[in-house]
């Protein structure tokens, strides 16, 4: 009797322990190859930073609930606490107010150029991309990392030299076959976003990517939902911000190398 009292109790002790290690992490993001992709039925792949992620996560026993959605809805989900976090966005003074970011950022991200591999242009500031057609998307803001950059495609007598390239989730690869056809002249983002999409689109022939791109890097930091309870909150951000110092050096190196990019010096 003694030793069925004994293993009924080890057996619930072991039961508790397995739901407290059985936490779920809800997670919303956008779409941003390599760093960030939607599996399909050809790949499983999510990315970069959501291998990252679950990393950080899995190894402290949590399971992570994953919501593909565009960045607008993916924002909105996680300040109404349906999500708990989002694990890359700019950093700024408004959003506080819906959100509380992490001390590690994400990644600090270098920006280069993509222009036809016949052509000899240069970035030497925004005078240089005078009379260059560029193509952004939809309410993109560069202003973080070139404030002359975003006034530049802001400004109403560029209009002919910007083009906007509206879509879901296919602006990048739709962008780099316009410069191909010559349609648009130049393109900028992330250079690891374009060594990507590069390859993938087996475009290195009839494009290239230019460097140096803007003078500041692109600094993203995950955010964490005011709607959860503060201690939640806190033990999550916490595990971000040791997790990510631990990732430094060969565990980031071998995560990029498993989409074929690099950061380049």
């Amino acid at each position: 009797m003694h030793r069925y009292l004994f293993l009924v109790l080890l057996l619930a002790g072991t039961s508790a322990a397995n739901s407290s290690q059985a936490e779920t992490l809800k997670v919303c993001y956008d779409k941003w190859a390599p760093m960030t992709i939607f599996p399909s039925e050809e790949s499983s792949d999510r990315g970069v930073v959501i291998d990252m992620l679950e990393q950080i996560y899995t190894e402290k026993g949590y399971s992570l609930e994953y919501y593909e959605v565009p960045l607008a809805r993916g924002l909105d989900m996680v300040a109404e606490g349906f999500c708990d976090m989002l694990p890359e966005y700019l950093f700024s003074k408004s959003s506080e107010h819906y959100f509380v970011y992490a001390s590690e950022e994400t990644f600090a991200y270098t920006t280069a150029f993509v222009i036809r591999r016949d052509d000899s242009w240069r970035y030497n500031g925004i005078e240089s991309i005078k009379d260059k057609r560029i193509a952004t998307g939809p309410g993109w803001d560069y202003s973080s990392i070139s404030a002359d950059y975003q006034n530049y495609i802001d400004d109403p007598k560029n209009l002919n030299f910007v083009e906007v390239i509206a879509g879901y989730d296919d602006v990048v690869d739709r962008v780099f076959h316009m410069i191909k056809e010559n349609r648009v002249d130049l393109y900028a983002d992330n250079d690891l976003v374009l060594q990507y999409a590069l390859n993938r689109l087996n475009l290195n022939d009839e494009l290239k990517i230019v460097r140096p791109g803007f003078e500041k890097k692109l600094i993203e930091i995950p955010i964490f939902s005011r709607q959860m309870p503060a201690s939640k909150r806190q033990k999550l951000i916490k595990i971000w911000n040791e997790g990510r110092r631990s990732m430094k050096g060969e565990r980031v190196k071998m995560l990029l190398q498993k989409y074929n990019v690099t950061f380049e010096d």
